[in-house]
């Protein structure tokens, strides 16, 4: 491809603001690599975008710092859930990844998991709680959780990371999960564990997408424990088995079930795909519109394997973006 201007949307206003830094700092040097000129852009704290520390300004209609493409890697709330989204489609611009509805959808995880529901895919059981509800009728609002049984699996309805999420094993402890869940959102989502496998597999794409080879993860405190914050991001802390340890039946369903989930919910470029597996029943547990960008994380790593080295995949995830605006441009609306 011939080389772009690459702006590389980072940091943002959510408690994975830190997260989010470190995969951009992996995108930029992968994108140049791959013959880019990849420009930071970091959105601090407070909400002010920055380049090279000067507060920058956007004007609708005429993109975002000469950019030929903006790749965001943000997660979380006010990057994540549609609204930087919405405002790069203000701005005329193309971008990598999901558009304005699917951001929202995917990052709402009730609303995901009851549109699964309504299609019939395979996936453990929940229940959404909104901190009025809890706060009006406490008692109530616990009552309706039971069904589920325990262990159960308390998050906030709209943040990653396993931010703010808290195993919840006897009923008392309840009440304070969720209280704890509201410190971060309005709404929380109960789920039921599952004995499965925790299996995960990349989408890249817009509307004939591919999956990568699915991946198991395996975490070091072994079957006792969960794939939390610290698993997750402290080195050791989790292991990534690629191929899955799965028949060839079941790899092909997972693979099967990520493109058919992609599509369903309208994403375009790029996802990971979170899935439990118990024998032979693979059940969809959340679809990630941007997962962790550095080059171990899981999206890069389950393509490395499938034969797509990190510059190729950021250089096809800029070709993508490029062809879903020219699309999008044919119509009129």
């Amino acid at each position: 491809m011939t080389p772009l201007r690459v702006a590389v949307l980072a940091g943002g206003r959510s408690s994975e603001h830190e997260v989010s830094l470190a995969s951009a700092r992996s995108v930029r040097g992968g994108l140049e690599r791959a013959g880019h000129v990849a420009v930071a852009i970091e959105i601090g704290r407070d909400g002010v975008w920055r380049r090279d520390g000067r507060g920058i300004a956007v004007q609708p209609g005429v993109g975002l710092d000469d950019a030929d493409v903006v790749f965001p890697v943000l997660h979380g709330p006010f990057g994540e859930d549609g609204t930087v989204q919405g405002l790069l489609e203000c701005l005329d611009v193309p971008y990598v990844g999901a558009d304005v509805l699917a951001s929202a959808l995917c990052m709402h995880k009730v609303l995901f998991k009851d549109l699964m529901a309504h299609w019939g895919v395979p996936q453990v059981d929940y229940r959404g709680v909104s901190e009025d509800d809890f706060c009006a009728d406490r008692d109530a609002a616990l009552a309706g959780l039971h069904e589920l049984g325990l262990p159960v699996f308390v998050k906030p309805v709209r943040l990653g990371s396993s931010v703010g999420i808290v195993r919840v094993a006897s009923a008392d402890e309840l009440g304070g999960a969720l209280a704890t869940a509201f410190e971060h959102d309005s709404v929380a989502i109960v789920e039921a564990a599952s004995n499965g496998l925790e299996v995960e597999c990349s989408v890249l794409g817009n509307s004939a997408p591919i999956a990568s080879e699915p991946g198991e993860v395996v975490l070091a405190s072994g079957e006792s424990g969960w794939y939390d914050y610290e698993a997750k991001y402290t080195p050791g802390g989790m292991d990534l088995v690629v191929p899955a340890r799965l028949p060839a039946g079941v790899t092909e369903r997972v693979r099967e079930l990520a493109v058919e989930t992609f599509l369903r919910v309208g994403c375009s470029g790029m996802a990971r795909v979170d899935f439990f597996v118990e024998g032979e029943v693979v059940l969809v547990n959340e679809l990630n519109t941007i997962p962790g960008f550095t080059e171990t994380s899981v999206y890069a790593r389950l393509f490395e394997a499938s034969g797509t080295p990190y510059p190729e995949l950021l250089d096809r995830l800029v070709s993508l973006a490029l062809e879903r605006h020219a699309e999008e441009r044919r119509h009129r609306y």
